[in-house]
């Protein structure tokens, strides 16, 4: 089973029909048993930085996350669930994320006639052998919807990045921690092959 955390955010249930669609079970749930029996697990999410990291502490959920990954249970953060595992957001000021990874969160730059939040199609540059890029060509195309991005301080961990405005850093991996900015479960074939590739992987879990 594929538990997929369910702390109040949008768009989870487009994220749980792409699961299902490509034929794993898929369960929305803010259980913590059920979510360390889970072969995988994903934080999706779009919405605010704050108030996002407030609901999932009022569920207990942060902690989950924190055994999740100590576990080694591969896990895939989603738009906001990638920018909740750094320290802190432009967006939410004074409030602390997750932490489980090194960077900044900024507010995209506006300038040049471009929109904010970005929302739309760009191209990748992978970086090296990322992991959810297997088997796709060279700049596959996915869809953004967003207002703030990373700047990741460990170059390798970057998995892939786009150009909005400024360098993103689109997607990110670090052991059994997985990471886009932009939304899978709406970027057609390419997407539901980045999904696959995270579905696929060998799971390390450790016995508890």
């Amino acid at each position: 089973m594929i538990a997929i955390l369910d702390y109040d955010a949008g768009n989870i249930k487009s994220v749980e029909k792409a699961i299902t669609y490509l034929g794993k079970e898929a369960k929305m749930t803010k259980d913590r048993d059920e979510i360390m029996r889970s072969e995988k697990v994903i934080l999706p999410g779009v919405g605010n930085f704050g108030d996002a990291m407030k609901r999932l502490k009022s569920y207990r959920l942060d902690q989950v996350i924190y055994d999740v990954i100590d576990k080694k249970i591969p896990f895939l953060g989603i738009c906001l669930g990638l920018q909740l595992l750094y320290e802190s957001s432009d967006e939410s000021p004074g409030e602390c994320g997750l932490g489980l990874l090194k960077g900044t969160i900024n507010r995209i730059p506006g300038g040049g006639g471009l929109k904010i939040p970005h929302m739309g199609w760009n191209s990748l540059e992978i970086k090296g052998k990322a992991t959810l890029f297997k088997g796709l060509p060279a700049n596959p195309y996915v869809y953004f919807v967003h207002s703030y991005y990373l700047q990741a301080e460990r170059e390798e961990e970057i998995a892939a990045t786009t150009y909005y405005s400024t360098l993103i850093h689109a997607s990110v991996e670090r052991d059994n921690i997985f990471a886009c900015q932009f939304h899978p479960e709406k970027s057609g074939s390419v997407g539901l092959k980045i999904l696959e590739n995270f579905l696929s992987l060998d799971s390390t879990a450790k016995e508890e």
